[in-house]
């Protein structure tokens, strides 16, 4: 899989971004597109994988003090269980070490708390709540031991 990433909102990888998130998160989970495209569009740093050209998995990084917050992380339905949701979201690690970043942080939809348990991200205390009308849990992996 061939991961890009970007900042320009302007460019390729950015509508393939918007355009797998579209689909997985609007039409197939049903969150308002005024809620999914939202006011941290241009804070953050959007990751691609592409497979034979296509674009099939998306996440983006918002930048917090000594950590990246994970966002948007959504496989096309096609390329599920291939790995390519795991291996982006290590780019996306690699990428926040490099970056001298602490911690990653994310709020996972609940029946996504297993996959990022799977590459030790672990809950906080925080009890689960309710976003787009899905339920998330607060989650953060320490990068620096």
């Amino acid at each position: 899989m061939l991961v890009k990433q970007t900042r320009d909102l302007e460019s390729p990888v950015y509508r393939d971004s918007l355009a797998i998130r579209q689909a997985v998160f609007v039409v197939e989970q049903h969150v308002p597109a005024g809620l999914e495209v939202d006011e941290f569009e241009d804070l953050a740093i959007y990751f691609v994988g592409y497979v034979d050209g296509q674009a099939v998995v998306t996440l983006r990084l918002i930048e917090a003090d000594s950590d990246y917050h994970v966002q948007r992380v959504a496989v096309s339905r096609t390329a599920r269980h291939h790995g390519y949701g795991q291996a982006l979201m290590r780019a996306a690690e690699a990428f926040a070490r490099q970056s001298g970043k602490k911690t990653l942080t994310l709020n996972a939809q609940l029946s996504a708390v297993p996959f990022y348990k799977h590459l030790n991200f672990q809950t906080t205390d925080k009890p689960p709540f309710l976003d787009a009308g899905i339920m998330h849990q607060e989650m953060v992996k320490k990068l620096i031991a």
